[in-house]
């Protein structure tokens, strides 16, 4: 085994460091009793995304996603709904409510398509899409792609092509049947564990979220309002003033009216920057 300056190296991160002077002082006969069966220990975790109390957390090993959420966490933001959590980093699984009461540990992760990875733990709610969080988290790890291997390197690509033209409103069922093909080649043909897990989040949106999906592909919708291409806004006219402040701040000159009387948006001109609902003091623009 060769490491650095051709001489055999054992890496520790910072947590398993941390973790030996209470196993010299208490004994390994203490820390086996924290956690599970197959998963000893704690675990730390940086708690963030749409809950109330974010930051650094260690707990358990077992310790289930409601626990760490909702007792720790102390619930979603802004009274929002829980909607899915993600773990272990841009390579990590999105866990759908479904599976918040499961055991976090690595082998019931692993059941559910997630990783452990560095401790990431990210919360999301009805706002946020799906499928534009896995091509975030996939334009990540393309980026960091070595590029030795040509399931990483084109796989990686390839997925990260569809899940943009999804997001666009081109999509097409047959580009479902392609990614799970391809995130299959990539965790079975990586040589190293980027390309293997780099497909984790567009597995599991694939396997709990499909519904959003065919929401992007045959309605054209999405239902978070993320993917700015599939945005439609509209003005009610009965809660519209014609104040014309909406036509003096739209960038291109989409909007028409006169003043105190309602306003109108031509979908064919708008380019959903957004700025028309931001400046409405009535709200009278919504977007869908």
């Amino acid at each position: 085994m060769k490491g650095l300056w051709g001489r055999p190296t054992v890496i520790n991160n910072v947590e398993t460091l941390a973790n030996i002077p209470v196993i010299i002082n208490k004994g390994a006969e203490w820390f086996s009793k924290i956690g599970t069966a197959t998963s000893k220990g704690t675990k730390v975790f940086a708690l963030t995304g749409k809950v109330n109390n974010s930051g650094l957390i260690e707990v358990p090993m077992g310790t289930t996603l409601r626990e760490i959420i909702f007792d720790i966490g102390g619930g979603i933001r802004g009274g929002h709904q829980f909607k899915a959590a993600q773990t272990g980093g841009p390579s990590g699984g999105i866990i759908p409510p479904q599976f918040l009461d499961t055991p976090i540990d690595y082998e019931n992760l692993a059941k559910i398509g997630s990783i452990m990875g560095s401790g990431g733990l990210i919360v999301m709610d009805e706002t946020d899409c799906v499928v534009d969080i896995a091509k975030f988290y996939l334009d990540f790890t393309v980026d960091e792609s070595c590029g030795k291997c040509a399931p990483c390197r084109i796989g990686g690509r390839k997925l990260l092509n569809y899940l943009k033209k999804i997001t666009d409103g081109r999509g097409t069922e047959q580009d479902i049947k392609d990614m799970e093909a391809i995130c299959d080649a990539m965790c079975k043909a990586s040589l190293c564990g980027l390309g293997q897990t780099a497909s984790n989040p567009v597995k599991s949106t694939l396997r709990y979220f499909m519904d959003e999906y065919m929401e992007h592909i045959h309605d054209k919708k999405c239902r978070a309002g993320k993917c700015s291409k599939l945005i439609q806004y509209k003005i009610d006219p009965a809660k519209c003033k014609g104040c014309t402040l909406c036509a003096r701040k739209c960038p291109a000159g989409a909007i028409t009216g006169t003043v105190k009387n309602p306003h109108v948006i031509d979908p064919a001109k708008c380019i959903k920057c957004g700025q028309c609902e931001a400046s409405c003091k009535f709200g009278a623009i919504s977007h869908g």
